[in-house]
């Protein structure tokens, strides 16, 4: 398909452009034509996102968000296109709630501004599990713990980082009262966990089917020296750690069960249309994308997760640890698990570069080394087998 698009279409690389490559630009390329079809990585509330998954018109726009919360959140809960949108909306009409709960609070209120609040409040299921992945300091586990005991969860948090606690003793000196503040709220810390193999981490044993809400704030697969997150040399590992990651939750969260990644919608790494596409491939449905700062639960001490941190210290009050993106594009993604019964194919993901396009690359950490030159030949190897270990399922870094 990305082939076919190149050759029919007229479009040429600028060979003369100062910040990006050929190979970068037509990377570029094709992910803007997809990401065409994905609504794009800004603001997009709940009507906003109903109508682009349905492929609905301006019309259809327009009834949705005249409708109460009670009526809108019937609709977007149940509508499932085998009747017309109007139909849909008098039977939401007609309905009456069983009993009453969090989500059909304020039924006359109106429908996008109720819901979004409630994204936005992070009203979740109060009887389940909750888990965090990626957290390395841990301090949004601790905003999400203080936030469940506030409001009478009785559900876990399951706060887990990617390194060791013994690498996080160097990062953070705070670490161990970090951890001994989340087991005061009878969290459970797990360490050296990766997202991607939870099914094969026997600590997520006996969990299937019990995750209530899952976050993943700012996620990335990590640096490779000399090269931009953008470089098609190393983008392919920021999109499989999105695709595999959403596969490893289908077995652990509970249909209607709520998934949340942050991340700024300019990233060149774990581009949104990586998070986006891999959710709606594995029946997580895109309801919503809210600007971070406007999230209950966005006041943590970011962080970079690797050995800066050791020197560079977050600042939760300002929103200033992490500097490098513009903190006002900062995006939640919000997604629901709604299982379809049926069995998916198996997961496709993108194969690393190969030896021989690795030793020809011209750019990154290949660009002041001479073609042909042991130099080259040697950094080539070292990187071709740690992309092989990664990309059968071994982590470095």
């Amino acid at each position: 398909e990305e082939l076919q698009l190149l050759l029919s279409g007229s479009f040429i690389p600028n060979k003369f452009d100062m910040r990006k490559t050929a190979a970068e630009l037509t990377a570029q390329h094709l992910l803007q034509h997809k990401e065409r079809r994905l609504g794009g990585g800004s603001r997009i509330d709940v009507v906003s996102a109903f109508k682009l998954r349905w492929n609905l018109g301006l019309d259809a726009e327009k009834l949705l968000r005249g409708l109460s919360h009670k009526d809108l959140r019937y609709i977007i809960t149940t509508f499932d296109g085998s009747c017309s949108l109007q139909e849909a909306i008098e039977e939401a009409a007609n309905h009456v709630e069983d009993e009453e709960n969090t989500q059909t609070a304020c039924p006359d209120g109106p429908g996008v501004k109720v819901i979004g609040r409630f994204n936005r409040l992070e009203l979740i299921d109060p009887l389940a599990d909750a888990a965090v992945f990626g957290d390395a300091n841990l301090t949004f586990s601790m905003n999400l713990a203080t936030h469940r005991k506030d409001f009478g969860h009785v559900g876990r948090v399951i706060a887990t980082t990617f390194e060791e606690v013994e690498t996080l003793r160097e990062r953070y000196s705070e670490i161990d009262q970090s951890i001994k503040m989340l087991e005061d709220h009878h969290a459970e810390v797990y360490h050296g966990v990766d997202c991607t193999r939870i099914a094969l981490d026997p600590r997520f044993e006996g969990m299937e089917g019990k995750l209530g809400a899952v976050y993943y704030n700012f996620p990335h697969s990590g640096a490779i020296q000399g090269f931009f997150d953008s470089n098609p040399m190393v983008n392919w590992r920021h999109d499989n750690l999105m695709r595999l990651f959403f596969r490893a939750l289908r077995s652990f969260v509970k249909p209607g069960g709520v998934v949340k990644l942050a991340s700024n919608s300019g990233a060149t790494g774990v581009r949104y249309s990586f998070i986006v596409g891999s959710a709606i491939e594995n029946e997580f449905i895109h309801t919503e994308t809210m600007p971070f700062m406007e999230w209950h639960l966005h006041r943590y001490g970011r962080s970079y997760g690797d050995r800066r941190d050791t020197y560079k210290r977050p600042d939760a009050k300002n929103n200033q640890s992490y500097n490098a993106q513009n903190a006002a594009a900062d995006m939640v993604y919000c997604f629901s698990f709604a299982p379809s019964g049926s069995t998916l194919p198996k997961q496709q993901i993108r194969l690393p570069p190969p030896l021989k396009v690795l030793a020809q690359c011209r750019d990154g950490a290949f660009k002041n080394i001479p073609p042909g030159s042991a130099q080259r030949a040697l950094l080539a190897k070292k990187l071709h087998e740690r992309f092989l270990k990664e990309v059968c399922g071994t982590h470095v870094g």
